[in-house]
């Protein structure tokens, strides 16, 4: 059964790629991912407010009280007494290409140009196969228009393609007046790939203590409807690669993604529930479906049932808006 595919130019042995996650903050656990079955591992991200912090910290400490002592002008922090988590990631980018035979993609995540960009340039210094460049950002300024919107994250996009030669993923929400014109602009604007959807973090309230809280909630297969419905759009328009996240769990998820049209699926929430182990158990049944079902790859499968390739495109617009809504309407 041949399982490979290939996203972002980059042949892969399967469809399986762990997301942005806490798994990949160690070598070991990179291991894991990549001893069950991971054809690639995308690591945790590198936040632009990470980098501000550090050279804010490294500035701090390197002139902290300059103007008092003449002597204290030569006077050099040791390297634990500042923030080093953009160099620790680094490192541990570069100790993964060194022992992983699998491609890693490190995730740059920030929204604003500046000299946090540097480090793409570093991340394809040490080795990286590709890049996600993870744009989150919601506008609560009602002075802001969409195109104020959607310039902001082209200029991100520009700015990173201007430092670096490797592929770049775009990671990128659905909340755009028109997805697909926009989906259009960041592949013009130097984009190889689209990974839909973010997940936004989502505040809580304590009603007891009147706080506001952060909370992270796992994600089930119902998620993986948002995604499909669009790679399933935009399979076959679009020249880039696409990876849907967001809802991976099963191998039947892994399926019906692949046949809408996506090049990868990547976990996050499954993996974080039930270890590294879980791929190869949807690996096998990955396998195991396409043997029944008499397929005898995923590139034959990938797309076939993408908004081109179904006899009713309609059914991923308007119109199964309608019938959902009479199917309940027999109910009553």
């Amino acid at each position: 059964m041949d399982l490979k595919t290939k996203y972002l130019g980059i042949e892969l042995k399967n469809p399986v790629v762990p997301s942005a996650s806490p798994l990949s903050r160690s070598l070991d656990s990179m291991k894991r991912l990549e001893d069950a079955g991971a054809s690639a591992i995308v690591m945790y991200s590198l936040f632009e407010e990470e980098v501000a912090h550090e050279s804010a910290e490294l500035d701090h400490y390197l002139h902290y009280g300059t103007e008092s002592y003449a002597e204290s002008l030569t006077y050099f922090p040791r390297a634990e007494e500042y923030n080093l988590e953009p160099d620790a990631y680094i490192e541990l980018l570069r100790k993964a290409k060194e022992s992983l035979s699998i491609p890693v993609i490190p995730s740059l995540n920030g929204i604003t140009p500046g000299g946090w960009i540097k480090y793409a340039r570093h991340f394809e210094e040490a080795g990286a196969d590709a890049m996600e460049l993870n744009v989150y950002y919601i506008p609560t300024d009602p002075r802001l228009t969409s195109h104020d919107v959607e310039a902001r994250y082209l200029n991100v996009l520009s700015a990173v393609r201007d430092s670096v030669g490797i592929p770049i993923a775009v990671k990128l929400s659905p909340y755009f007046s028109s997805l697909s014109h926009f989906a259009e602009g960041l592949i013009g604007a130097g984009a190889n790939g689209l990974v839909m959807f973010n997940r936004f973090y989502q505040p809580d309230i304590d009603i007891n203590n009147l706080e506001v809280v952060p909370g992270v909630t796992m994600s089930d297969s119902s998620a993986i409807k948002l995604p499909m419905r669009w790679i399933a759009i935009f399979y076959g328009r679009l020249k880039a690669s696409l990876a849907a996240t967001s809802g991976v769990h099963t191998a039947e998820d892994i399926l019906k993604l692949v046949m809408a049209g996506a090049d990868v699926t990547m976990m996050c929430s499954a993996l974080l529930q039930h270890g590294p182990a879980h791929i190869q158990k949807v690996l096998a049944d990955v396998t195991k479906w396409m043997e029944d079902h008499e397929y005898e790859s995923i590139e034959q499968m990938k797309g076939s049932m993408s908004q081109k390739s179904v006899a009713d495109p309609a059914a991923f617009e308007r119109a199964n808006y309608v019938k959902a809504l009479n199917r309940f309407k027999l109910l009553v």
